[in-house]
């Protein structure tokens, strides 16, 4: 049977002698045996161990949690109970890590996006990221909208075509007008615009709505603060009317 020294033990799991020392002090890893010198000398069985405690220890486990888990002759409920916490807690991080990359990525798209840096920008970008969510439920209701504009349009229109049946078509465009109306005045009243020149926050006219030079997160507007007239970054009113 191979017998190791606290050196050999710690480089064969790829940890330091004071680790090894460490897990001595805190009974989970009492060596096997001593030399005539005092030497902490350690078997195969202990090597085993040590390599159970740095996979627990990488996992997540806690000194206290390893040393009570290894007490325990029947340890399998108690190892799930531990990793199913751990699970928890790892996904909450990464959740939070995942936010934290989406507000850092929006800040960039936001700087981008305005050509500039400045307190004042970023708060403009700030406000933005917050209404976000709200944004993509608005644009969530429009796609579905235009889906059933689409269907509309589509089906009478191929009613027309088979049977010649004519005034369908026109019902149908009547509806889809009336639709098209509604969506875009229940999107107008739903969000605003903030001016990269003045950061004033406004809400353009609902003739403007119709403005073809916009974006998926611009609109190109005159702002009534300043004056100006250009990109306008666009923002979801906190409250809805």
């Amino acid at each position: 049977m191979s017998i190791y020294t606290t050196g050999e033990i710690a480089k064969l799991c790829g940890v330091t002698v004071r680790t090894v020392q460490y897990y001595d002090s805190r009974s989970i890893l009492v060596p096997s045996a001593l030399s005539e010198g005092g030497r902490r000398l350690y078997s195969e069985e202990d090597l085993k161990r040590l390599r159970i405690i740095c996979f627990l220890r990488e996992a997540g486990l806690s000194i206290n949690s390893i040393f009570e888990l290894l007490q325990e002759e029947n340890s399998g409920s108690t190892l799930s109970l531990l990793l199913e916490q751990q699970i928890l807690a790892a996904r909450e991080a990464l959740n939070q890590q995942q936010a934290r990359l989406n507000m850092l990525e929006a800040l960039r798209r936001g700087i981008s996006l305005t050509g500039q840096f400045s307190p004042e920008s970023i708060g403009d970008i700030a406000c933005q990221m917050k209404s976000e969510k709200k944004l993509t439920n608005l644009r969530r209701v429009l796609i579905a909208v235009g889906i059933v504009m689409d269907i509309i349009q589509i089906a009478t229109a191929v009613l027309w075509w088979k049977t010649g049946i004519f005034w369908p078509f026109l019902l149908g465009m009547a509806v889809v007008i009336a639709l098209g109306l509604w969506v875009t005045r229940f999107y107008a009243r739903r969000v605003s615009y903030i001016c990269p020149a003045c950061h004033g926050i406004f809400r353009p006219r609902f003739r403007q709505m119709f403005a073809l030079y916009h974006t998926t997160q611009t609109r190109r507007l005159p702002c009534p603060h300043c004056g100006r007239k250009g990109y306008c970054v666009e923002v979801a009113n906190q409250q809805e009317n």
